[in-house]
């Protein structure tokens, strides 16, 4: 017999909700009985009874309160979770059959064979596989919660829904898995069913170990999120493995508009001017000798030294 936390937890809440409903309905009726006995002792030992099993119904009732709130996370504190995926079949093959009367006799019948298709992963995102083990083909996932936003210390989802208003900027698809393999190719796809557009895609080799809680995540552009309804695929290698359904209402906002620069153009190159030859070399003229002018020859004068005249002597 497998008994998960889960069960046993919530077999314990019903077990502790009997034992409060018994415990009232025994102090009713003690205090009732004691009521009509004519003894006092007896009567006030009766009525006391019955009080104190009503005292105790509402205190299974607060530990009923206490289990269901805060016993399996704080059990999840000391054991690993071990999950249980229950699953479910993926094709459905439903035979819808549309008469239409005409105004001839003769009823004109459409037979219209409704069959979901097995999701698929499209063949350029397989070429970008990168793993180099084989997937397990026995591990399970379970059906994925959505949310705004995820507890980062357990990976739960804060709550979850399946309808979301816009503006959306993420999602997050919240699971829990088991038998996985590391290193084996897993891709998760966000795909808006209106026109078929995948708007969001991980595929990666697995790092998150053989059993516990993951989420995967979609941030697109928030004018993606248009009102309608939306599927997330889940994939070990090439095969699928779960599908999760939400939808989206409201009017997403609209995209603003960002201006490209214009291209300035650069100028064209300019031609370095050729090169000018220095002028050549003009040979200086020769020197023509000037005629020196005659020195300059200097006059003699002919100074005569005067004679001596003797004075007359006398006799």
């Amino acid at each position: 017999m497998n008994l998960d936390i889960n069960t046993a937890v919530q077999t314990a809440f019903f077990l502790v909700i009997l034992l409060g409903i018994l415990g009232l309905w025994i102090g009713i009726r003690a205090i009732r009985a004691g009521q009509r006995l004519l003894f006092f002792r007896k009567r006030r030992e009766l009525i006391g009874r019955g009080w104190r099993m009503i005292f105790y119904g509402f205190m299974m009732g607060g530990v009923a309160f206490l289990l269901n709130r805060y016993a399996e996370p704080a059990i999840y504190q000391v054991f690993p979770p071990s999950p249980t995926v229950t699953l479910t079949s993926t094709i459905t093959v439903t035979s819808t059959i549309t008469l239409t009367s005409t105004i001839t006799p003769t009823p004109s019948i459409t037979p219209t064979i409704s069959i979901t298709p097995t999701p698929f992963i499209p063949t350029d995102i397989y070429l970008k596989f990168l793993a180099t083990v084989t997937a397990n083909p026995n591990a399970i996932f379970s059906l994925p919660q959505f949310s705004r936003e995820v507890n980062s210390k357990d990976f739960q989802p804060v709550n979850p829904a399946k309808e979301f208003a816009n503006p959306i900027t993420k999602l997050y698809a919240a699971y829990s898995f088991d038998k996985m393999n590391n290193d084996a190719q897993w891709t998760a796809m966000w795909v808006r069913l209106s026109d078929n557009l995948i708007i969001c895609i991980e595929t990666e080799p697995w790092k998150g170990g053989t059993g516990g809680y993951g989420y995967a995540e979609c941030q697109p552009s928030p004018d993606v999120w248009k009102a309608g309804d939306y599927e997330f695929h889940m994939f070990t290698g090439t095969t699928y493995k779960v599908t999760g359904k939400f939808s989206v209402t409201g009017n997403p906002p609209t995209a603003t508009i960002t201006i490209t620069p214009t291209r300035t153009i650069t100028p064209t190159f300019t031609v370095t001017p050729s090169f000018t030859p220095p002028p050549t070399w003009t040979p200086i003229p020769t020197l023509t000798p000037t005629r020196i002018p005659p020195s300059w020859t200097p006059v003699l004068t002919d100074t005569r030294i005067p004679t001596q005249t003797l004075a007359p002597s006398t006799p």
